[in-house]
């Protein structure tokens, strides 16, 4: 049998590729004589670049930008040639990822997304006339203010102190900010490849959906969703947003959907004019899914934790939507699996398990996750794969 093995970063303990190899590895002790394919995949978070260098090749550019806290970290500017267009590729992961920060370093009060905007200005340098951006797996809620700080040529100030020193910002202090961003990209296609679809405000934005995760308490998610809706307020009224063509009204960036992605990130690439897609989706394209997808006879996928917010824009339901166009069926290994089966089924998966089935079993994979997918996956294999 035919499987390929598609999975997403087991997010805190695997990367994408590793969490490949260990299903491999699984799947190989139950069938060995099946033919496996590893895809590592990406939701335009962690690994975008890797999964992208190794579907697309390119040139990738080593630079030096500024962490959550302003550390300097090493990051890569991933740059592809298609005929005439030059595009350069951006992980926001790797300026102001979760993973860049300690546990007790974790606080969306004050980090911000100031490096990612370094990151993008090195990005624009190499000659590119598109950039990409992914987004995901932020350690920032600042909705992308230290970036634009950046881009506009500020060093330090309100914009840059994390997301609830927004919560200061006049109008008055956003009147260049915004231009001179713009004026930092001119003559370049931006695009924000995001990993949600999510609003930047309300109970399913970036406060109240993310910012416990990464480090806030419930009273805080509330202040900072309380600061970028303040935020909100002073762009408008220092720059009054585009009309929308359907309607004839002002378009509102922050309900549209992706502005929330990466702790608001998104809403800010927009106010500079980016286009929005979905991060799998130009994942899924780029690495030519559906030619792997067809040519095999199961689809094996997964994810740190499975549940409501895996149903859409995820890497396991992209995996799922495109094995269903070819009907190749698709079992979904995850941490931890929070859906229902019926939620499962209608997403298109044939199959969930969990590596984790109580919370004794959570703490021992977490702490030595490889050991435990393995084994997961290798019953797993024992189920579905008919052997010699």
């Amino acid at each position: 049998m035919h499987v390929l093995i598609a999975p997403d970063a087991f997010t805190g303990t695997l990367t994408a590729t590793q969490a490949a190899e260990a299903m491999a590895q699984g799947w190989r002790r139950a069938a060995p004589d099946d033919l496996l394919t590893l895809l590592p995949l990406s939701d335009g978070g962690p690994g975008f670049l890797d999964v992208l260098a190794g579907a697309i090749g390119g040139e990738s550019v080593l630079v030096t930008v500024g962490d959550p806290l302003g550390r300097p970290v090493p990051a890569t500017v991933l740059v592809t040639t298609d005929g005439e267009r030059r595009t350069a590729w951006v992980e926001s992961a790797q300026a102001v990822g979760l993973h860049l920060l300690e546990a007790n370093e974790r606080d969306p009060a004050v980090t911000t997304s100031a490096g990612l905007g370094e990151l993008v200005l090195a990005a624009v340098e190499t000659g590119a006339d598109r950039v990409v951006v992914g987004l995901g797996g932020s350690a920032t809620n600042d909705a992308g203010a230290g970036m634009l700080a950046v881009l506009a040529g500020l060093e330090e100030g309100t914009l840059t102190r994390g997301g609830l020193a927004l919560g200061a910002v006049a109008p008055d202090d956003l009147v260049d900010v915004v231009p001179r961003a713009r004026e930092a990209l001119r003559g370049v296609e931006l695009v924000a490849a995001t990993d949600v679809d999510v609003p930047l405000l309300g109970l399913d934005g970036a406060s109240a959906s993310h910012a416990e995760d990464k480090g806030a308490s419930p009273q805080l998610a509330q202040d900072l969703e309380g600061a970028l809706g303040h935020l909100v307020a002073a762009v408008t009224a220092a720059h009054p947003a585009p009309t929308d063509l359907l309607t004839g009204r002002p378009r509102r960036l922050d309900r549209e959907p992706g502005a929330g992605a990466a702790g608001g990130i998104g809403y800010a690439l927009l106010v500079l004019g980016a286009r929005r897609v979905s991060g799998v989706d130009t994942t899924l394209e780029a690495v030519g899914v559906d030619m792997l997808v067809g040519a095999a006879d199961l689809v094996l996928t997964g994810e740190g934790c499975l549940d409501w917010q895996s149903r859409q824009g995820t890497v396991v339901s992209g995996v799922c939507t495109a094995a269903g166009r070819h009907g190749t069926p698709v079992v979904v290994v995850a941490g931890r699996v929070l859906l229902g089966r019926r939620e499962a089924m209608a997403m298109g998966a044939s199959g969930v398990y969990a590596v984790a089935e109580s919370l004794a079993d959570l703490d021992a994979s977490l702490a030595d996750p490889v050991p435990r997918l393995t084994a997961r996956v290798s019953r797993v294999a024992a189920t579905w794969s008919p052997g010699r």
